[in-house]
């Protein structure tokens, strides 16, 4: 089957903003602030691709895992990963907690607002990543474009939205915390030359390469979903470039210009070794 270029579609979020990244233009005036644009495959694919632009704090959040998820008749809970493209002066993300903290802790603090002062606000920058795993307690801060990589389910349980008129989720939400100081679950490592792991994870891995030239894209059988960043080329003949999110399955003839960046994920733990194979 030949890779497939994924629709987009807008959603509009009251954290949104009206100057998005520059492949997606701006949005017209009048309208309102557009936060997310996501890509969607057809089915029920097991992975999301999202970009994100916000002017304010999104709300403090956190998702179920799979077990969770499930008991409440979900095909699956969250984990998301962010990588951030662009990011203001002073642009934060809130991540964990600052110290371990009951149920019933975390429940107080969402009710009387403290809870802002308890997650853990961290300073980012344009390359950072971070892979959050479902039951993290988090939210992202204004000033930030970044690229967001799920688990494809929409299902989130706010605990706090700073007085904004939108439903909360309190209890499931306190059901499903791990209210806990943040560790990295995976430490990047570059395996190859141009091809950095991210991250690795039950749920799946997330790569980035820097790198040039044509080849076979040779899956193990995983859908591989991939984002162009910067730069352009061809996939199965087809132009690629920023902007757009691709789901190749089997074999794919890929060729990237000089200075192409891209991500590039796929469901399931485990590298896929043979994932570049030159020479096409």
């Amino acid at each position: 089957m030949p890779a497939i270029r994924l629709t987009t579609k807008r959603v509009k979020k009251p954290w949104g903003r009206t100057n998005l990244w520059p492949c997606f233009g701006s949005v017209p005036l009048g309208d309102d602030p557009v936060g997310e644009i996501w890509f969607e495959a057809p089915g029920d694919p097991e992975l999301l691709i999202k970009y994100l632009f916000t002017s304010e704090k999104l709300s403090i959040q956190v998702h179920p895992d799979d077990t969770a998820a499930q008991a409440h008749g979900y095909r699956r809970g969250k984990d998301e990963a962010w990588v951030v493209l662009a990011a203001e002066p002073r642009a934060t993300i809130a991540i964990g907690t600052v110290i371990p903290m009951t149920q019933d802790e975390l429940r107080r603090a969402a009710l009387d607002g403290t809870i802002e002062d308890l997650v853990d606000w961290k300073a980012v920058e344009a390359g950072d990543v971070y892979y959050s795993p479902a039951r993290t307690v988090h939210a992202i801060g204004p000033g930030l474009t970044l690229v967001e990589v799920q688990q494809n389910v929409d299902l989130t349980y706010r605990l706090y939205d700073y007085g904004r008129p939108r439903e909360l989720h309190l209890e499931d939400g306190i059901a499903v915390s791990n209210p806990v100081p943040y560790v990295a679950p995976y430490v990047a490592k570059e395996v190859a030359l141009g091809r950095t792991i991210l991250a690795d994870n039950a749920s799946f891995v997330l790569e980035r390469w820097k790198r040039s030239g044509e080849a076979t894209l040779a899956s193990d059988g995983r859908p591989i979903w991939l984002v162009p960043l910067e730069g352009s080329g061809t996939i199965d003949d087809k132009c690629f470039e920023a902007g757009g999110v691709w789901l190749a399955e089997g074999e794919t003839a890929l060729r990237l210009d000089s200075g192409v960046e891209l991500l590039v994920a796929y469901p399931g733990a485990g590298l896929i070794e043979g994932l570049w194979e030159p020479g096409a």
